[in-house]
């Protein structure tokens, strides 16, 4: 078991984090950021460009199809990344890990730019693409265990939950960013031109991102925790191995402790924009551009209340502040398609602010909740498995099952949809002990 925190470890954490804030800050949220935008540029141009470029053409339903699965091997690929980082940043070290995921992560998104079309290279196309995915998936799954870590070990223990909210805020900045830079080119191009070169912009400008991270990275020590485990060498041998063996419990119960965030965020992003933007009256009828931007507004909320979050578990503790978090999203589970039903925009708005707001408090503490769950010889591994396996329960299927569900059964469904996966978060928070008077 992991020991309780003393004045003396409490003063020996601080003298020994070599890390400025300021480094710890963008040196975490960064790979969280990239991962947010490249989220949605690839979303969205899985649906609306990569069709008509990657894909042979005469039955669009196949090529769309085809495009969506695509993006779905991300979620396949995660749970592999964040055993293979996951070993390597348990015994090699969070530093050159987290340099190494973003590497793989970055240039995988900016080949994605470069790659040529069907037209071009034929059936080469859609197969570079789906390799190109592969990877970006790889990297993003050692990316966020990475970056928590990176934060919470640099962390003075009375502030791990805040310190453990930077990473997290990279969501919500990763998230605008790439819905301003949808409106902006589509403010600036025409829809063909989009179609023909537009598209690439986002993905070649996430190299930006990409160098900005890797220079910060590079110049980090190593966190203080990590280091004292290797210096008394410690490490074992094969992490993913010993979290199965030791840590089955902590990783089954992270795992469904993440779920509601994720099933939370994939309506609030994907199934929303999509429903907003469906003709009346299987949807609101809104244009898409309006639509973006009132998402834009509603994202602002998220941001702001990540760090509130932050502070609030670690001033009453993970659990208890995660359990009523919790409480809050089924509550607004099973409210929000009333208010939405009638299609006003002021009514959506409040949808969208409140959702994201719920999504804010909800995703805060994670960063901090999910590392202290396990110790640090494994805690890389089983940080970075449960919110990567969380991601296929959570997200890969929340959009598909709440369109299908409002299909056949009605809108209020999609809030029981979301109202069952919280409940299944609060049953996994029951089951689980405070983490915040831990020693990493």
């Amino acid at each position: 078991m992991q020991a309780i925190i003393t004045p003396e470890l409490e003063a020996d954490a601080e003298l020994v984090s070599q890390n400025s804030r300021g480094k710890v800050i963008i040196a975490s949220l960064i790979g969280t950021a990239i991962e947010f935008f490249d989220f949605y540029i690839y979303a969205t141009a899985a649906v609306i460009v990569f069709p008509h470029i990657f894909f042979p053409q005469g039955d669009p339903a196949a090529a769309t199809l085809q495009s969506l699965a695509t993006f779905a091997i991300a979620f396949i690929a995660r749970p592999i990344g964040s055993a293979l980082f996951g070993h390597f940043g348990d015994r090699v070290g969070r530093k050159v890990t987290l340099v190494a995921s973003l590497l793989t992560m970055g240039i995988s998104t900016v080949i994605i730019g470069l790659l040529p079309t069907y037209a071009t290279i034929g059936v080469f196309a859609p197969l570079l693409l789906a390799l190109a995915r592969f990877g970006q998936g790889l990297g993003l799954g050692g990316e966020w265990g990475g970056a928590a870590l990176l934060a919470t070990e640099n962390a003075p223990p009375k502030k791990r939950a805040l310190y453990g909210s930077f990473p997290q805020l990279g969501a919500p900045i990763g998230f605008f960013f790439a819905n301003g830079m949808f409106l902006l080119l589509s403010w600036l191009l025409t829809e063909q031109q989009f179609i023909d070169w537009g598209w690439r912009i986002p993905f070649l400008l996430s190299a930006v991102l990409v160098l900005i991270g890797l220079y910060v990275r590079v110049s980090l020590h190593e966190t203080p925790v990590f280091a004292k485990i290797a210096k008394a060498g410690k490490q074992v041998k094969v992490p993913i191995g010993r979290l199965f063996s030791k840590h089955l419990k902590a990783t089954v119960l992270g795992t469904f402790i993440m779920v509601a965030t994720y099933t939370l965020f994939y309506i609030m992003t994907v199934y929303s924009l999509g429903y907003g933007t469906t003709p009346k009256p299987a949807g609101l009828g809104i244009t898409r551009n309006d639509f973006l931007l009132m998402l834009m507004i509603g994202v602002i909320g998220f941001g702001v209340m990540v760090p509130i979050a932050g502070q609030l578990a670690d001033k009453f503790g993970r659990r208890k502040t995660m359990i009523c978090i919790t409480l809050l999203i089924i509550l607004f589970a099973l409210t929000f398609p009333s208010v939405i039903s009638g299609g006003s925009i002021s009514a959506v708005m409040v949808f969208l602010i409140c959702g994201f707001s719920v999504m804010g408090l909800t995703f805060g503490p994670m960063g901090a909740l999910l590392p202290e769950l396990f110790p640090t010889e494994v805690r890389y591994t089983g940080a970075s498995f449960s919110y990567n396996v969380s991601s296929i329960l959570g997200a890969s299927v929340a959009p598909y099952i709440a369109t299908w569900l409002a299909t056949h059964y009605g809108l209020f469904y999609v809030g029981v949809y979301l109202a069952s996966m919280a409940t299944l978060t609060l049953i996994a928070l029951l089951l689980t002990k405070e983490t915040r008077h831990q020693s990493l």
